[in-house]
């Protein structure tokens, strides 16, 4: 186990390349899902939380008012597949086909490789259950950005360790 997995902070690491949050402000690995919320293209008013289930390929997209897309009918839609191209450029396409344990030759590893995979591999469409909760960290790190600049302690983070030793 390395100094780094045995701390009580996590290790940070910078995106695999720049992205614009325009489309797609949030995605991440988590929950054994591929899951974030992307923009409508039609109404500025209207978000998608979208997911992928690692290894199964399972996936889900509705509204954030649980109204089910109607593009994603027995097939990926174009949220899915934004968030999907989003997460290669925000993690790394290696990363996420491991993550969702998608078999690639290197030789031919991007984001639409992985995506081809998983279709090809006939998915079903499962609920939009975790829609909820996905859509509640995005709001959560929404909140964040209302902040003013300060270096005064945030109370919803006080649980992390601080960077001097104390005594």
């Amino acid at each position: 186990m390395s100094d780094w997995e045995r701390a009580s902070t996590a290790r940070v690491l910078p995106p695999a390349r720049p992205r614009k949050l325009a489309k797609v402000p949030f995605v991440e690995l988590a929950d054994g899902r591929v899951q974030g919320v992307v923009s409508s293209g039609s109404d500025i008013g209207r978000v998608y939380v979208s997911s992928v289930a690692a290894g199964t390929y399972e996936f889900a997209c509705s509204t954030n008012n649980n109204r089910p897309c109607g593009g994603a009918r027995g097939m990926f839609c174009n949220h899915i597949l934004a968030l999907l191209n989003e997460a290669a450029l925000q993690y790394g396409v290696e990363r996420v086909a491991r993550y969702l344990r998608v078999e690639v030759a290197a030789e031919e590893l991007t984001a639409q490789a992985v995506s081809q995979v998983m279709i090809a591999a006939r998915p079903s469409q499962g609920d939009s259950t975790a829609a909820a909760s996905v859509f509640s960290q995005f709001l959560r790190h929404l909140a964040y950005l209302e902040f003013e600049p300060s270096t005064a302690p945030v109370p919803e983070l006080q649980w992390f360790p601080p960077t001097r030793a104390v005594g």
